[in-house]
């Protein structure tokens, strides 16, 4: 009978899709801490090669429409999560990362990545990031490994779903 129940154990486990990945769970501890980055760090996950759609989006905590749309992203985020990769990247100033960037992390509950770009070349990364990007935020890069878009607005649920699902077809 014991060895019943391992083989039990042993198809269920095996029967699960090997390419199948589960949702996040939520976190249920306090976020203690995000990396802060330069933008040399920052410039590979612009070309990250993957078989999932990436989404970076540049946000600050003093900004509302940024505030606004990010409940957007991370449904989405848990929604597609086998298909999209999101990542929110903070633009707010570093001495604020304790006390504004994490706070607002904590307070919503955020679940997926951020990190704070500390580079004050701007004049160098934004063109990097898109070249007709004029450094206004929110934006947003949205790519695979065949089309890469950028958007520098923000996204109502259904503008945010409809584009991500372009990628996704």
């Amino acid at each position: 009978m014991k060895y019943f129940f391992y083989l039990f154990i042993l198809f269920v486990f095996s029967c699960k899709k090997a390419d199948q990945e589960s949702p996040k769970e939520t976190r249920n501890w306090v976020l203690t801490d995000i990396p802060t980055i330069n933008f040399d760090d920052f410039e590979p996950m612009l070309n990250h090669d993957s078989n999932k759609v990436q989404v970076i989006n540049f946000w600050a905590t003093w900004c509302a429409p940024c505030v606004e749309e990010m409940p957007y992203f991370e449904e989405l985020a848990k929604k597609y999560h086998n298909q999209i990769e999101l990542k929110f990247i903070s633009l707010d100033m570093p001495e604020h990362k304790e006390s504004k960037v994490l706070n607002f992390a904590n307070k919503k509950n955020i679940q997926n990545d951020i990190v704070l770009l500390d580079d004050t070349r701007s004049h160098y990364w934004i063109p990097k990031v898109d070249e007709n990007w004029s450094g206004a935020i929110p934006a947003t890069l949205i790519y695979n490994k065949s089309k890469k878009t950028f958007y520098e607005q923000a996204f109502t649920q259904e503008e945010l779903e409809s584009e991500i699902t372009k990628f996704l077809n």
